[in-house]
């Protein structure tokens, strides 16, 4: 039986068999395939290993400025106004401490969730560009242009938007819930646009991509020039500068982009306008928290809530 196997395998004649000398053109054709296509395949290996180092050159460079702005790489000590002398790394993660060189206020995990939203925005080419409303040394808006910088994003504008006069005094009579706010009577507060710019220098991200809005926001933002926004991040912390940003600038958010309340939590005049604003509105968004002192909210249309989010850094 097994003789009858062979002999007719090595004959050829049943139909569907195939001959060695068939069998051995089928393996060289399939080999000389693969070999033709190893070319091809080695490049796709390339392209993905270059965009991974890419990535991760990118993580690198903005983590370095993260801890740059943040001072937490120098251990920068704080403004002694709040009763602390020393670096304390707890408080300067969630931005509770005035540093006293460092060119944000606003903390570590403050801003890293500004960075991962940025990131969000064009990951899902949400269009518009960005804005901080109160920017003090200009540290948050430094993160958005390094951000734009580290993707090679040149169609999208950074605007920042302060008086450089430090806080307004608070307008009662109009707004009564800055009645006794005393923002405005620390000189710390107060830092000229000069002294900005020349902070963005620092970091070689100083160039045409920046619109800087100089001004009480009552003059500056009903008229701010932008088509859309993808990240509004409000950092004003009185009522009044609080409102005036959202009644100006809310509108002009793109469906998918966000709007970041630095001060939601801690200053119950922020909170207040944010909540009148989103009552007035009937807006209902679902609030994400950031590290017990801001939150931030998606736009979305009505009835589109956004099932799945950006995993948070530095949480």
């Amino acid at each position: 039986m097994t003789e009858n196997v062979v002999r007719e395998t090595r004959s050829g004649n049943e139909p569907g068999s195939c001959s060695g000398t068939e069998i051995r053109r089928v393996i060289r054709r399939i080999v000389r395939r693969v070999v033709d296509g190893l070319p091809l395949i080695t490049t796709i290996g390339k392209a993905r290993r270059a965009r991974l180092e890419t990535q991760h050159i990118r993580d690198k460079y903005l983590s370095m400025m993260v801890s740059c702005l943040t001072g937490t790489i120098y251990e920068d000590p704080p403004l002694k106004v709040l009763g602390q002398e020393r670096f304390d790394a707890t408080l300067r993660e969630h931005g509770w401490d005035w540093p006293s060189h460092a060119h944000t206020m606003i903390g570590t995990k403050r801003l890293n969730n500004l960075r991962m939203l940025i990131e969000d925005v064009i990951r899902n080419e949400v269009p518009g560009d960005l804005i901080e409303t109160g920017v003090w040394r200009g540290g948050a808006c430094i993160l958005m242009r390094a951000v734009l910088f580290a993707y090679g994003i040149k169609t999208r504008r950074v605007w920042i938007a302060d008086s450089f006069e430090g806080l307004p005094r608070p307008n009662a009579a109009r707004y009564p819930a800055d009645e006794h706010d005393t923002f405005y009577t620390y000189e710390d507060l107060s830092v000229s646009m000069e002294e900005v710019k020349r902070n963005f220098e620092k970091y070689s991200l100083f160039d045409g991509q920046l619109v800087f809005l100089k001004g009480w926001f009552k003059d500056t933002l009903p008229t701010a020039d932008m088509d859309s926004l993808a990240v509004l991040r409000l950092d004003g912390d009185m009522y009044e500068s609080t409102m005036l940003a959202l009644e100006s600038l809310y509108a002009k958010v793109s469906v998918g982009g966000y709007i970041i309340i630095d001060d939601y939590h801690v200053v119950k005049g922020c909170k207040m306008a944010v909540d009148e604003f989103l009552a007035k509105s009937k807006i209902v968004p679902q609030f994400r928290e950031i590290d017990g002192v801001g939150v931030y909210w998606q736009k979305s249309e009505v009835g589109t809530p956004r099932k799945e989010w950006p995993a948070d850094r530095g949480s």
